[in-house]
């Protein structure tokens, strides 16, 4: 489960890792309240599960309490990305002097956890990743032995983190280390980590991602957080059906039966979206073994939710699931979307019946489908027409 900044923030401070005042709040006139108590400039922030709040317009600096309210109304019922703002964080505002950046994460490859840390922090993180990997420190940590302040040492030296701030970073380091462990995160993450003028560290933002699978052991932070996913939520919409889901950033909309399947084809679509204006796909949803009209149905309508969805690959492999009963179930799942479903679809259908299947769809004659034999020919038809709606 993804957490929202406050949220993370709230786990960082129970844990001992500096961060600033601050209170969510859901109306306007709220956010007057919260700046009055604080006493001192805030910053108010967009809550929602997706990156890229300060470029959408959704982080804003407020002065006065006056200003907070005004901040809270061009913030709330803003869409990022497709996430629907329903509360805003007004915290504290601080001066920034220098921003670092430290995460821990769950290294599938490797099967075991790495640290990430570099002394230039900040929004344009990623591009640093890519730009100068060299500037971002990768330092893996045994599962058995953690991180004891040698470790904490070590990752803080590979990120050249300044001497004089060292120490404090060092402490800061083993913090979120036991959010990770005794959280039972796949993902911690502040970003940035921010030195005051003053020379203090304080976190300014997070993020943190809980396993699923430990859940039972934590039913307190699950349901304490579960409950804040707006109805307007992509995310949301999909679990309330009990669909999986995840929200990416890209332009095609992804359905697939098999997570293996689902994840191959966000590989190919990436890769022929490369000669179309660069497209990427927006999401990754399985509808497991059943596809059924109704399932169908309930996920091309999530998908075509999404605005910035500009075209649907549907990548079916039918073995318990025949391809007749998939091609039925597009057929079905169109007719009862009627003219919301008017994005163009690319299905591509192979294993059990796909003779029938292809039979189905061909004599349904759906203007917006378009059916393809190979996965990497359909990957390249929904990639083309997605940049060409761009």
């Amino acid at each position: 489960m993804d957490l929202m900044e406050y949220q993370a923030k709230e786990l960082f401070a129970k844990h001992g890792v500096p961060v600033l005042p601050g209170e969510t709040v859901d109306t306007p006139e709220a956010a007057r309240g919260v700046a009055e108590r604080i006493g001192k400039p805030v910053v108010v922030k967009a809550q929602v599960k997706t990156g890229g709040r300060g470029k959408a317009g959704g982080v804003k600096l407020a002065d006065t309490p006056e200003e907070a309210v005004a901040r809270a109304t061009d913030i709330l019922g803003l869409d990022i990305k497709g996430h629907l703002v329903r509360k805003v964080l007004v915290t504290e505002a601080s001066d920034i002097d220098t921003e670092y950046y430290v995460s821990f994460l769950l290294d599938r490859a490797n099967r075991s956890y790495l640290a990430m840390a570099s002394a230039e922090g900040g929004m344009e993180i990623e591009q640093l990743a890519v730009e100068r990997p060299e500037a971002l420190a990768k330092v893996p940590v045994d599962a058995v032995k953690g991180v004891d302040e040698t470790k904490a040492r070590e990752i803080v030296a590979a990120a050249k983190i300044p001497a004089d701030v060292a120490d404090q970073v060092t402490a800061i380091v083993q913090s979120l280390w036991q959010v990770f462990v005794e959280e039972e995160a796949t993902l911690v993450e502040v970003n940035p980590l921010c030195r005051t003028p003053d020379g203090r560290i304080v976190a300014l933002d997070g993020k943190v991602t809980l396993d699923g699978n430990a859940e039972f052991r934590h039913k307190d932070v699950f349901s304490a957080y579960a409950d804040v996913v707006a109805d307007d939520d992509l995310e949301g919409r999909a679990k309330a059906k009990d669909l999986n889901y995840v929200k990416l950033d890209g332009q095609v909309g992804i359905i697939g039966n098999g997570a293996g399947l689902v994840m191959s084809t966000l590989d190919v679509v990436a890769y022929a979206g490369e000669k179309h204006g660069g497209v990427k796909p927006a999401n990754f949803l399985d509808i497991g073994g059943g596809a059924s009209a109704q399932v169908m149905a309930d996920g091309l309508e999530i998908i075509l939710s999404d605005p910035d969805v500009k075209s649907v690959f549907v990548n079916v492999f039918g073995g318990i699931t025949s391809c007749d009963a998939v091609a039925d179930g597009i057929v079905q799942a169109l007719g009862m979307l009627g003219d919301a479903a008017h994005k163009p679809l690319v299905v591509r259908l192979d294993g059990n019946n796909v003779d029938e299947g292809h039979r189905i769809l061909s004599e349904a004659n759906l203007p917006q489908v378009t059916v393809v034999d190979t996965m990497d020919g359909a990957a390249d038809k929904a990639a083309e027409l997605a940049g060409a709606a761009l």
